[in-house]
């Protein structure tokens, strides 16, 4: 990369951004900002973080991503994840500015019976998934230099995910019910931070060529796929240290016996193709991430 660029990362503490900041520590000048420091509810504030950090890369990982609490704040989920990511545009490209932001599976219907590709007419169930593709629209609409990841099921070792819900039931329960018809691939802040840091590296070094070359909406998660029933059975089977040797029965059951504000798709599951053919880039296994995550916190200092 090139010698120390400023680089701006938004929701600097969430899972994905505390990954960012250790994927990117030696590639720049890291200006972490998150909601303590910003309200991305308020464009003038939003604004002024981009004008005052000066950032030659700016790294989104902010998001309102309560999925059910958005069907009864639409106006806030929108002002979050549509506005704000709009403004981050157009700020971006004033400045010359590189744009990387993750948007979601949930902008799909879930209806297909193989995996999606980015030309897949988006149709969100539910207002998260449309504030975040109105989100995507409002990054494209401005234009610039930018790349917006769709990715699904994102969990690691911080904040609060599927994996760590399902450490803390596995040690409290003896059973536990959990949807098994709904499908997806489970995603590490991890590897999602590296596979950025990888091709931010690319960009910035002109591998891929000009914007025209590669700027644009791609897929990325890791590899393979699984219910969220299966993808339970995994993180039990493999954090025995974790749970000291205690393993709750996992009853599997539909959709229907657990309503939720927020409908979900059935196949959440996204095509990595365009990203590999553009970037080279492959995410691991999910499986393979899973074992990483765990290990990561097996680690004393680490907080599960």
């Amino acid at each position: 990369m090139n010698s120390r660029p400023r680089i701006l990362i938004v929701g600097a503490y969430g899972q994905v951004g505390r990954e960012l900041q250790r994927s990117f520590s030696d590639a720049g000048e890291i200006i972490a900002r998150d909601r303590d420091t910003v309200d991305l509810a308020a464009p003038d504030q939003v604004r002024a973080m981009v004008r005052s950090a000066a950032p030659a890369i700016i790294l989104n990982a902010a998001a309102y991503t309560a999925v059910d609490r958005a069907e009864s704040e639409p106006e806030q989920a929108l002002a979050v994840n549509a506005r704000a990511p709009g403004i981050l545009a157009e700020e971006a490209l004033r400045a010359g500015a590189l744009l990387v932001h993750y948007s979601t599976d949930y902008v799909f219907d879930g209806s297909k019976a193989g995996p999606w590709v980015e030309t897949d007419e988006p149709n969100p169930l539910n207002v998260y998934g449309a504030s975040k593709l109105a989100g995507e629209e409002a990054i494209q609409q401005a234009g610039g230099k930018y790349l917006i990841f769709r990715t699904s099921w994102v969990y690691g070792p911080h904040g609060q995910n599927f994996l760590l819900t399902m450490l803390r039931l596995g040690r409290e329960r003896e059973s536990l019910d959990i949807v098994d018809d709904q499908f997806g691939a489970p995603t590490s802040s991890i590897e999602l931070a590296d596979a950025t840091h990888t091709i931010v590296d690319g960009v910035l070094a002109g591998q891929y060529g000009s914007a025209e070359n590669w700027a644009g909406l791609y897929h990325m998660t890791c590899s393979g796929s699984a219910s969220w029933c299966g993808f339970a059975r995994a993180i039990f089977t493999r954090a025995q240290a974790l749970l000291g040797g205690k393993m709750p029965a996992l009853n599997p059951i539909p959709s229907s016996e657990y309503p939720t504000p927020a409908r979900r798709p059935q196949n959440s599951v996204l095509s990595n193709e365009k990203l590999h053919a553009c970037f080279g880039v492959h995410l691991a296994p999910w499986q393979s991430a899973l074992n990483e995550v765990l290990r990561r916190l097996t680690i004393p200092q680490q907080r599960v």
